[in-house]
């Protein structure tokens, strides 16, 4: 994995690592394997060996399809309805492309009830508009480091009078809770642990059985002294154990001394219409350090204006977060 700092560095996992995560990720409220279920990896077996299902499809006994290099909207849709697909994993940007050609064709999948999604944050559109075909969208967060997913938006007892349309704009929408072997906590700048619910964000760290204690080969430890792995991303975790990812370290944009999401920007970006992909990146400022700017590939044929994008984020945001340009460019370079 390149990891956090970009240099290469070896991740060793053990049988016994990788059988426990399997059965962690085969529960209920993670990605729900069973011999019952048709499982179709979107992510190459190099990424976190295709976040365990492989392993998880075999412990169970599930089908597991595996779907090539054609990874278009077409292609995918085709291969889901003709082998019977209940359940999918991948980033959000390929399922894009297969929301995009179900809605211009009009056509579902009947077989198809979850996608598990990660890599990226999931837009609240996007999860809705999945909801309308019949889809639920759930969304999980892991790392080469961690064996894959270690956390899915999945809700607790106590959720189940809240209305979905409000389970999709706080849990689904989140990176999640950890599933059963892992824990999670973030931690201030001095190292000191943040409170859940505090609404401090912080660097994330995890633990569980799956979790690497060093790099192979290396020196010394990538966890800390108490045992915790830094993960290089920064989180918000709630009073009940829900975290969200506000930014990677390296990417949050910081204005003035304070703190902008980019990942936040971009999905109130991508949710006004005719926006189709949105990119928040720092431009350099002399007095305030960095300021957010917005790169925008527009759906086909929409006309939108800078103006038109920055009124629709009025009031949605703190008067200080509002990007200072939009730029608007023909194809996103993903």
């Amino acid at each position: 994995t390149s990891g956090t700092t970009g240099q290469p560095k070896g991740v060793l996992y053990t049988h016994r690592s990788t059988f426990i995560h399997a059965y962690a990720v085969s529960l209920p409220d993670a990605q729900n394997v069973s011999a019952m279920s048709v499982l179709m990896p979107v992510v190459p077996m190099f990424h976190a060996n295709a976040w365990e299902s492989p392993f998880a499809t075999t412990l169970t006994g599930a089908k597991l399809v595996l779907p090539g290099s054609k990874l278009d909207g077409a292609s995918l849709h085709r291969l889901i309805d003709q082998e019977g697909v209940t359940m999918s994993i991948g980033v959000p940007t390929v399922w894009f492309n297969v929301l995009s050609y179900m809605q211009q064709n009009n056509v579902r999948v009947p077989s198809l009830k979850r996608l598990l999604l990660g890599g990226s944050p999931t837009p609240l559109s996007m999860i809705e508009a999945y909801h309308a075909l019949g889809i639920q969208v759930t969304q999980g967060w892991g790392m080469t480091e961690t064996t894959a997913m270690t956390t899915t938006s999945q809700p607790l007892a106590q959720h189940r009078d809240v209305p979905l349309v409000e389970q999709h704009r706080t849990i689904y929408q989140s990176a999640g809770r950890a599933v059963p072997g892992a824990d999670m906590r973030t931690v201030d700048e001095n190292g000191k642990e943040i409170p859940w619910g505090s609404k401090q964000p912080g660097e994330l760290q995890v633990r569980a059985p799956w979790v690497i204690k060093r790099y192979f080969n290396a020196p010394a430890d990538a966890t800390t002294a108490d045992g915790w792995l830094p993960t290089g991303d920064v989180a918000l975790i709630d009073e009940d154990g829900y975290m969200r990812l506000t930014d990677r370290s390296k990417d949050v944009i910081k204005s003035g001394g304070e703190w902008i999401s980019s990942v936040d920007l971009e999905n109130l970006a991508t949710a006004i219409p005719g926006v189709y992909l949105a990119a928040c990146i720092a431009g350099q400022h002399e007095r305030w350090g960095e300021r957010p700017i917005l790169v925008i590939e527009p759906r086909e044929g929409a006309a939108l204006t800078e103006a038109e994008v920055l009124s629709a984020l009025d009031g949605k945001i703190a008067k200080w977060w509002m990007p200072d340009a939009v730029i608007f460019i023909d194809k996103m370079p993903l």
